[in-house]
């Protein structure tokens, strides 16, 4: 183990300490935390929270991907952005999951596979829609959601891994932000994504493992209905058109936003910051999307 995750993670998380200081539980939030999802009680655990004004009422669930560069993340990190999009109507799923370097590739997809069927077992206990589930990722944790949405989709695919979907389960539409979609190494001492995939990867980065996790080559026409958005300061915008031009290729609709002008700089993941504006006006965009899928209808009835 080189260290350079466990390096990363400390860093981004000085930096999330100082942009939710202060932040706390809304009064329009319901909790319930800490719930085991599998077998690893600091590893594989979810909270759940919903609307307090709707107790005993089925609702539509969001499925958060708490990631950043395969190593960081949990629910603990993610649980202020993901209360606010409850004020939406949305039962939202948090969790936390196995991460670089402890564990390796793919780990994340099999906790996210137990996630999708802890779902599905108790939606009756705490009134889940499960015809109208919704996957929201950002960074890393757009990536992983992309693979997890086409394991879903492609069968192809999906048989290059030993788990199986569960029974019933399929995403009404998913949200991918500032997402990594086609990763690549340099091959330079230096590289860090190079350095990341080497603690994710088995095979330290292989030319069939990079193809493996590669969203763009195994997205088809049955890929989930997409909201995609980016910055003009993040360092993966690139990502975003290449996966927006395949998802044209093959007919999977689809909205795309950037954020950000000439006057303003939106840096990665912007819209995790609960203190600003622009953090909510995206994430109510997003949510609106989504609304789209039980309150008109279907797809169709989508502005794309």
């Amino acid at each position: 183990m080189s260290g350079i995750g466990l390096k990363v993670r400390a860093e981004f998380q000085k930096g999330d300490d100082i942009r939710d200081a202060g932040l706390t539980t809304p009064d329009f939030v319901e909790r319930t935390d800490d719930i085991l999802y599998g077998e690893d009680p600091k590893w594989q655990v979810l909270d759940l929270y919903r609307p307090k004004n709707r107790t005993g009422e089925k609702l539509p669930v969001n499925r958060q991907y708490p990631r950043r560069r395969w190593v960081y993340g949990d629910k603990e990190r993610y649980q202020y952005y993901c209360m606010s999009l409850v004020e939406h109507g949305f039962a939202v799923v948090n969790f936390t999951y196995r991460l670089a370097p402890e564990f390796q590739f793919p780990a994340a997809l099999e906790d996210t596979n137990l996630v999708a069927a802890w779902i599905m077992e108790h939606a009756e206990q705490y009134q889940l829609d499960t015809e109208h589930i919704f996957g929201v990722g950002d960074s890393a944790g757009a990536h992983m959601l992309g693979l997890y949405a086409s394991i879903c989709t492609n069968a192809e695919y999906a048989a290059q891994y030993e788990f199986r979907v569960p029974d019933g389960f399929a995403w009404k539409a998913v949200a991918l932000n500032c997402g990594a979609y086609q990763i690549t190494v340099s091959g330079e001492e230096q590289d860090l994504t190079g350095m990341l995939m080497s603690e994710l990867l088995p095979e330290k980065g292989s030319a069939e493992e990079l193809e493996k996790i590669n969203v763009i080559a195994h997205v088809t026409e049955s890929f989930p209905t997409a909201f995609v958005m980016t910055s003009n300061g993040d360092f993966l915008k690139n990502d975003a058109p290449l996966l927006i031009q395949k998802l044209m290729e093959c007919q999977v609709p689809h909205v795309f936003h950037f954020y950000g002008d000439k006057d303003t700089t939106l840096y990665h993941v912007f819209h995790l910051n609960m203190k600003t504006k622009i953090a909510a006006e995206c994430n109510k965009e997003e949510c609106d999307f989504s609304e789209n899928f039980y309150r008109v209808g279907k797809p169709g009835d989508l502005e794309l």
